[in-house]
């Protein structure tokens, strides 16, 4: 008997102690390194702000396993976006967007890619575009730009990210409004727009600011025009657009998404993930240097500004022919 009970006392406190177990079981954590897609190249805005965001997650020790990240910059974001929508391990698969991420979906319906359908991790700021030229054009003020542009046609060459992106809308833009004849040419990535142009191998750019702000510091680059509705602190002296009597303001978003089918589990981890990296004294300080907006979004507010975004700049791409 008194075996008997000394067995039946065991198995129950094996039960408990499993029941215990069962309540504090941990929730979802990667197993294996997470593929961290840039849609763009290297050097320019997403991809400097991707890797800043690895390296808070590593110093900080954010995650069990590390980000590993992988530019993907062809098709205008099109070879990332296929990536991400292909991709044979959602809960490992995330990518930091552009605003590509809406218009290579219009442009290239063939892609088969519906944003809607990724997992909204959260969009970590809003990026800000001014105009630049070389100190060595000689132009100071937005109006001298207007003119010399003008009276060179499409001898003036702006350079940008990708085709019908962000840089060619505001390219567009401008010709459309002023009577310009800019020729646009595309590039993988801001890094290298920004070399070329303080090369001198093309005549202006809109890049963002942490894409043009060494060439800035250096003074080979200069600010002539903000696309924003305010004055960024970082250039108070470059006045807006809207101060130049354009009703036009333009913004880029920076966010991580999930791959489509990624689990509520992967994505509540994603979303707290990157809170943190938000809530970061390094990011905080990367938004105030690089002059990044906007406030922290995730989950429906994400999914409804993607809707919003998706919808403006399918009015934009329409308007300028580059859709039906």
């Amino acid at each position: 008997m008194a075996f008997s009970r000394r067995m039946l006392i065991a198995a129950g406190a094996a039960v408990i102690g499993m029941a215990g177990l069962m309540g504090t079981a941990q929730a979802w954590e990667p197993n294996k390194p997470i593929d961290f897609v840039i849609m763009a190249g290297k050097g320019g805005g997403a991809d400097k702000m991707a890797r800043l965001m690895q390296a808070i997650v590593e110093e900080e020790s954010m995650s069990p396993k590390p980000l590993i990240p992988v530019n993907k910059a062809g098709g205008s974001g099109a070879e990332a976006l296929v990536a991400l929508n292909t991709a044979g391990d959602p809960d490992h698969t995330i990518m930091v967007t552009l605003n590509s991420f809406f218009t290579t979906p219009l442009r290239q319906p063939g892609l088969g890619v519906d944003i809607m359908e990724f997992a909204p991790v959260g969009r970590m700021a809003e990026d800000t575009f001014l105009l630049w030229v070389h100190k060595d054009e000689g132009i100071s003020t937005f109006e001298e730009f207007i003119e010399e542009a003008k009276s060179r046609g499409d001898g003036w060459v702006m350079g940008g990210t990708g085709k019908n992106s962000e840089d060619n809308i505001i390219t567009d833009f401008l010709n459309n409004n002023y009577d310009l004849s800019i020729k646009y040419i595309p590039y993988k990535g801001g890094g290298a727009v920004a070399k070329d142009l303080a090369g001198q191998q093309i005549d202006s750019s809109v890049n963002n600011p942490s894409e043009a702000l060494g060439f800035y510091e250096s003074g080979d680059l200069i600010p002539l025009v903000a696309f924003t509705d305010e004055r960024l602190p970082m250039f108070p002296d470059v006045p807006t657009a809207k101060e130049k009597g354009a009703d036009f303001s333009y913004y880029m978003q920076r966010a991580v998404v999930g791959a489509p089918g990624m689990s509520e589990d992967a994505l509540a981890f994603y979303q707290g993930l990157f809170n943190n990296v938000y809530g970061s004294d390094k990011w905080q300080k990367y938004m105030s240097d690089k002059s990044l907006q906007g406030d922290k979004l995730d989950g429906d507010d994400l999914k409804n500004y993607w809707q919003t975004q998706r919808d403006r700049h399918e009015e934009i791409l329409k308007a300028s022919g580059a859709i039906k």
